[in-house]
């Protein structure tokens, strides 16, 4: 029976560090892990349980390791002598651990790594003023109107609005062609 409540306790803990690390939950702290799961260990005891766990997380979702991965992975470990290496159980309740939250864990990754906010959309047109609208003869011609709409995960999106004139117009077109022409540098390169 001590070994079906070590198994509980030490999925619950991967389960608690998932939480606080990939999917952002703040309610989840160590002190509450260590009292709801692990109550008499001492804080020193729990703490390097909780790091080592962590670590290995931190590894297995960096490498985004598949089936035979892990598997190699948790054999690895099993074998490293000292407070290092993990027993047996360990390694199985990690491996369980995976497998059944690869996905969560690698798209909690993917929204962390994102550049915020991001581009949501984009439109544009051409409008002709006339001096007569703009009250200024130097500036009637073309003018290209440009909406971003730009927006963060979970958030309403905002709105920018850019007006260019044909020679700022020229000039984002030579600038995104030096950006190509670095790109395509880059690609044959390698």
């Amino acid at each position: 029976m001590a070994d079906v409540e070590a198994t509980k306790s030490l999925s619950g803990l991967l389960s608690g560090i998932a939480q606080k690390v990939y999917y952002n939950n703040s309610e989840i702290t160590e002190e509450l892990l260590k009292n709801e799961l692990y109550p008499e260990l001492s804080q020193e005891q729990f703490k390097a349980l909780h790091e080592k766990m962590k670590g290995l997380l931190k590894s297995i979702a960096t490498a985004d390791m598949d089936h035979a991965q892990l598997e190699a992975f948790l054999t690895a470990q099993t074998k490293r002598q000292g407070s290092g290496g993990v027993t047996a159980e360990q390694a199985a309740a990690l491996s369980r651990f995976w497998k059944s939250q690869r996905v969560r864990v690698r798209e909690s990754l993917l929204a962390q790594s994102r550049w915020e906010p991001g581009l949501r959309g984009l439109s544009w047109r051409v409008d002709l003023q006339t001096a007569a609208s703009r009250g200024d003869a130097a500036h009637s011609g073309p003018v290209a109107l440009m909406e971003l709409e730009l927006g963060r995960a979970g958030q309403d999106s905002e709105f920018v609005c850019l007006e260019f004139d044909e020679t700022r117009v020229n000039q984002v077109l030579k600038k995104m062609a030096d950006i190509q022409e670095s790109i395509d540098r880059i690609v044959h390169r390698t």
